[in-house]
């Protein structure tokens, strides 16, 4: 889901207070009240974050705040990451979790961090990839409700692949995760299903 900012909010409230789920309204609805540039920045953020949905050439249909709401804080960085255009690797605890097949699971809706280690001259690249996919995204530290991302920036990226995402390599990961007991149950998964050990 996209971040909505309070015009987009009061613009779908509008809407949705007017016509409900059931009745089609047009653009023209907001025409004495802001300009046309407004109007169409206002259509194109409520159809892109999905809380409105195109009927036809020229109307348009509310989507139900319950669903709306529903869908808020669904996890997507993993997926969106895949049309990524540099390295990546997720590292510590997101790599520990993937390599251990989610039997280790560092988020819950309301916060789930993702760690990520990113080439230092491409920090810009990912500051902008993020933001045009509305994933709140901190360097080094941050946090807040839901999904964000923690971008550490070095000079070189090692990983390997695992289900289509870039992860930092196992040896490294399994170090980690020997190092602290609270990772014995994944790390003993992991030396398990990759080293063949009981």
């Amino acid at each position: 889901m996209y971040e909505i900012p309070n015009y987009g909010l009061r613009a779908y409230a509008l809407l949705f207070s007017r016509h409900g789920l059931r009745e089609y309204f047009k653009q023209s609805e907001l025409d004495w009240i802001v300009s046309l540039s407004m109007k169409k920045k206002i259509f194109s953020l409520l159809l892109r974050a999905g809380w409105i949905k195109k009927i036809s050439k020229d109307e348009y249909k509310c989507f139900s705040p319950a669903e709306i709401f529903n869908h808020l804080l669904d996890f997507k960085v993993q997926e969106i990451i895949k049309e990524a255009k540099k390295p990546y690797a997720f590292t510590g605890l997101s790599a520990i979790e993937i390599w251990s097949d989610y039997c280790y699971v560092l988020r819950g809706k309301e916060k789930s961090p993702y760690f990520i280690k990113v080439l230092k001259r491409d920090i810009s690249y990912w500051k902008r990839f993020f933001n045009e996919n509305n994933i709140p995204n901190y360097l080094d530290k941050g946090s807040t409700i839901g999904e964000f991302v923690i971008l550490i920036s070095v000079k070189k990226v090692n990983f390997a692949e695992k289900e289509g995402l870039k992860v930092e390599k196992l040896k490294t990961v399994m170090q980690l995760a020997k190092k602290n007991e609270m990772f014995k149950y994944p790390y003993d998964y992991m030396k398990k299903k990759y080293f063949n050990t009981k």
